[in-house]
């Protein structure tokens, strides 16, 4: 399946399981001017991200909806280009020497200006796109803010994630460490075992 497949069967998910976090996401109304956003990134944005944008507008503004392991809301293009800026002020001083290992996949320990953010936890902490060149490009980083690093990729891929949060959906399986369950309430909650 591709990303478009697999965000559209996680929505409909969500639409009949959680439906209070199916109704924070929403469409990505205009849809991004993706070549807009390559320029501004300086990297050439992967097919799979293009397409998560292309179906996913994530929220609004200050909406929490934890659909990605373990406690992360998807971004859409606006949200992932206003937090990508984010950083790009906080790190000035190391923007353009990031102390990062070159290769994607690798650890790093200050925000790397190819690490595109793709959803956040609501306070600093975000999943990324690492998009450094080398086998692993288009892995999927968490960045943590507190200890300002990244460790290893939690998903080879956008595709893959997506089809890891599908899979523990629809038969309550891990993704990761975490284990899907739904609130009384209809909201999507991953606990972490």
């Amino acid at each position: 399946m591709d990303v478009t497949e697999l965000w559209t069967e996680i929505v409909r998910w969500l639409a009949e399981h959680a439906p209070v976090t199916a109704a924070a996401l929403r469409p990505p109304v205009p849809p991004p001017d993706l070549a807009e956003l390559e320029a501004e990134f300086a990297v050439e944005l992967p097919v799979e991200l293009r397409d998560l944008w292309l179906c996913c507008g994530g929220t609004d503004v200050d909406v929490l909806a934890d659909v990605l392991p373990p406690f992360y809301t998807p971004y859409g293009a606006a949200e992932a280009l206003q937090a990508w800026r984010d950083h790009r002020k906080h790190w000035a001083a190391q923007w353009e020497r990031p102390a990062c290992d070159y290769y994607a996949g690798s650890p790093g320990s200050s925000f790397h200006p190819a690490w595109i953010p793709i959803a956040g936890d609501g306070f600093a902490d975000e999943l990324v796109v690492d998009l450094r060149p080398g086998p692993l490009h288009g892995c999927v980083l968490e960045w943590e803010q507190e200890a300002a690093q990244v460790l290893r990729p939690e998903w080879m891929g956008v595709a893959a994630m997506l089809s890891d949060v599908r899979r523990a959906l629809t038969q309550g399986a891990p993704a990761g460490h975490s284990y899907p369950t739904v609130t009384e309430d209809g909201r999507l909650d991953w606990q972490i075992r």
